[in-house]
């Protein structure tokens, strides 16, 4: 399952309570974690409880954020060299797509699989963890969109 969610943890507890309650979950279900390899915000807290409960974690990084000292270095750590080979690397390695709360980063990783979904590049299920609402404002202008 590749999880795209935020560096930062939000304002709301929710989403790191959500963040950690995900990790655990894939982890009891013995279903790999693919990630973007942050030890900070949402991204440590999903790898961090899904490692406690036993879990496998897969995280890609590009080698400049491994130089900023971002990378979580408990898990496989995947180092490429940019952003692009990131998201194909991360897409090549899951069978599913899940967005958690995140920034602009989680958002085009997400808007990018669905446009690959989209254009037959790829079938796998994707979804996002509307925690307390946060995707509603997406799933409105999506529609917005398709009118």
């Amino acid at each position: 399952m590749c999880v795209f969610c935020g560096s930062a943890n939000g304002r709301r507890a929710e989403y790191a309570e959500a963040a950690a309650a995900f990790g655990r979950l894939l982890a009891e279900r013995e279903i790999r974690v693919v990630y973007g390899a942050g030890k900070v915000g949402l991204m440590g807290v999903l790898a961090d409880a899904a490692l406690a409960a036993g879990g496998n974690v897969i995280g890609v990084i590009p080698q400049m954020l491994v130089d900023r000292e971002l990378a979580h270095h408990g898990t496989d750590l995947r180092i490429v060299t940019s952003m692009h080979e990131r998201k194909a690397l991360m897409a090549e390695l899951a069978d599913a797509f899940v967005a958690l709360p995140g920034g602009l980063g989680t958002y085009e990783e997400l808007c990018e699989v669905l446009t690959w979904g989209q254009l037959g590049i790829h079938a796998k299920p994707l979804g996002c963890l509307n925690v307390a609402g946060y995707f509603e404002p997406l799933a409105r202008m999506l529609d917005h969109a398709v009118e």
